[in-house]
């Protein structure tokens, strides 16, 4: 199979076979991203790193610059401002809004990005670093068959490519832009850009409804063209800390508590089969996270995560009861649990009253010939925290692909159906 050079994305910026809304989202892509955002979970504030907060401070001069009013950047990076409304006196539509977060995933991987563009794509594999070795192969990914001859934006495989939700700002900021260049008859439209979203939707958490102040909201995070999401996890986290007996091997007998053990026998009281690699759709999961022990001391951290209020109940219940019976096994060590709700199904939010905002998704999908893909995200958004407290906020794609790895892309045709859906919502019938 040929391979497909990935590129300096900057040099489609002047190539008139580049649609001018293509060109739009990529400027305001590379801008973004070359800003560093990655969130950080062992910080303990929020923002959990001050990248996001300066990539906050470019988007309110933007919004500024486009002539947004009541433009706020709280004390966490939480950044909100309305366009208002156009219409003339005596027109009323419902208010929008729109939800973005400003962090990229920590995987592991460097926290700068530097994208790569694939033009053509041609079905083969792709080059990310000649210098390094790094390819996407096509072979071990088939999601790139479907978009044989568009242009692909990649990373240079050092880093996820911050499509996550990057592509989701410029989303935004270019949908405004194109509202107000071109005088679209619209409503009030409020945007937030929250911080930490990617470890446990801190931003979305702390962001003031009453700077918020709309009737339906949404979110563009994830994933392929046609991908609706109204349905996510219930999800939360556990720790279970072990102080163990420490004794020395040669006095060990009937002494020792070793809490590397103790874990360990934890861990096989899980249902193997109910873990992420075993599962799929609305089968819910307990992942263990990350276990740090020594033979004095341990901690391991766990996700807990079900569609199914009732089943991620029992998931909850499971971890207290595998606790209680560790304790009465190991009555030497101190053992103990932590557990916390991070965010909730958005179905469970659903009426009949509120869930105009995802009829209207339909409705452009099929103005615009996109066929919906109505699936429940294995994983949640903003809106999952947002949907408790009154605001259902459904979420639609960006046509990003392979999201939390170097093997992150996004086509550029997807992503300017995306930015078509934004704009098709913005712009008052």
């Amino acid at each position: 199979m040929t391979a497909n050079t990935a590129i300096d994305p900057t040099t489609a910026l002047t190539d008139d076979a580049l649609s001018a809304k293509k060109k739009n989202l990529l400027a305001r892509f590379l801008r973004y991203v070359a800003c560093t955002s990655q969130s950080n979970p062992k910080a303990g504030v929020v923002p959990s790193t001050e990248g996001q907060r300066e990539l906050a401070k470019i988007l309110a001069e933007e919004l500024r610059e486009l002539g947004l009013v009541d433009i706020h950047l709280s004390e966490y990076a939480v950044l909100t401002a309305k366009l208002p409304s156009n219409l003339p006196s005596g027109k009323s539509v419902k208010t929008l809004g729109w939800v973005a977060h400003l962090d990229t995933v920590d995987v592991g991987l460097s926290p700068d990005i530097h994208p790569k563009l694939v033009r053509n794509y041609d079905g083969g594999d792709i080059l990310q670093n000649a210098e390094k070795d790094l390819w996407i192969r096509a072979d071990a990914h088939p999601e790139l068959a479907p978009n044989v001859g568009d242009d692909i934006l990649v990373s240079d495989g050092t880093s996820v490519l911050g499509a996550d939700d990057k592509s989701a700002v410029a989303n935004v900021m270019a949908a405004l832009d194109i509202v107000i260049r071109e005088n679209r008859p619209h409503g009030d439209i409020y945007v937030a850009f929250v911080p930490d979203e990617e470890i446990g939707l801190l931003g979305a958490k702390r962001l003031e409804l009453e700077r918020f102040p709309v009737d339906v909201a949404y979110t563009i995070d994830c994933c392929a063209l046609g991908e609706l999401v109204y349905e996510t996890f219930n999800a939360g986290g556990a720790t279970v800390s072990v102080k163990g007996v420490p004794a020395h091997p040669m006095s060990s007998k009937n002494v020792l508590v070793n809490p590397i053990m103790v874990l360990h026998d934890f861990i096989s009281m899980l249902d193997r089969a109910e873990t992420p690699e075993h599962t799929e759709m609305r089968e819910g999961f307990i992942h263990v996270k990350t276990i740090e022990a020594t033979p004095a001391a341990g901690k391991l951290t766990l996700n807990i995560r079900d569609h199914n209020r009732a089943g991620y109940d029992a998931k909850k219940a499971l971890v207290r009861a595998a606790c209680e019976y560790l304790k009465l096994r190991h009555p030497k060590a101190q053992i103990e649990l932590t557990m916390a709700d991070s965010y909730a199904n958005i179905a469970d939010s659903v009426t009949e009253e509120n869930r105009s905002g995802i009829d209207r998704l339909y409705e452009v999908f099929d103005e615009l010939g996109i066929e919906p893909n109505t699936m429940p995200m294995r994983g949640g958004t903003d809106g999952s925290f947002l949907s408790t407290k009154g605001l259902l906020t459904p979420n639609y794609f960006t046509a990003g692909l392979n999201f939390h790895s170097r093997a992150e892309m996004l086509p550029l045709s997807g992503w300017e159906k995306s930015l078509e859906v934004t704009l098709a919502l913005m712009t008052a019938k």
